[in-house]
């Protein structure tokens, strides 16, 4: 110990806006046509094999298609299968604005200021470009909080 007073720990600006819906497709048209968001790029196909859910270890897939706004990347996402949060979301809320995501220097620095804070992840997988971590923090604001860190450019 230094003496030095800590740092607090503050997250980076919003990078992601992610929403979840039931067509991808269907949705970039219509961001692009009613709201002027696009082009998006994708949309493709995104396996999460050993994401971490709930606890238990799941293979799923997403389809998700990407776009920015200023400086926010907004993320369409619509679940190809059942055991992820999305799923769960489009069941109980339908289409809408399901988390808000930030990119982070170093995921487990990051993951244990949040354990910190009494926050676990429910949701979290190490893919080969990136690592994701999701928190439930719609208690505080309805949505979602998402921790990314890029193995390569996001």
């Amino acid at each position: 110990m230094t003496g030095q007073p800590e740092t607090p720990f503050r997250l980076s600006p919003i990078y992601q806006l992610g929403y979840v819906v039931a067509n991808v497709e269907k949705a970039c048209k219509h961001y692009e046509s009613a709201f002027g968001i696009g082009p998006f790029a994708g949309p493709i196909e995104v396996p999460m094999n050993n994401a971490i859910f709930m606890g238990k270890i799941v293979n799923t897939k997403i389809k998700a298609a990407f776009s920015k706004s200023g400086g926010v990347q907004i993320e369409l996402i619509q679940p190809l299968d059942c055991d992820n949060p999305y799923t769960e979301f489009l069941a109980r809320r339908g289409d809408g604005i399901h988390h808000l995501g930030f990119k982070v220097a170093d995921m487990e620095v990051a993951k244990a200021e949040f354990a910190r804070k009494g926050l676990e992840p429910f949701f979290s997988c190490d893919m080969v470009v990136m690592k994701f971590a999701y928190y439930d923090t719609a208690e505080f604001g309805g949505l979602m909080l998402e921790l990314l860190y890029g193995k390569t450019d996001l």
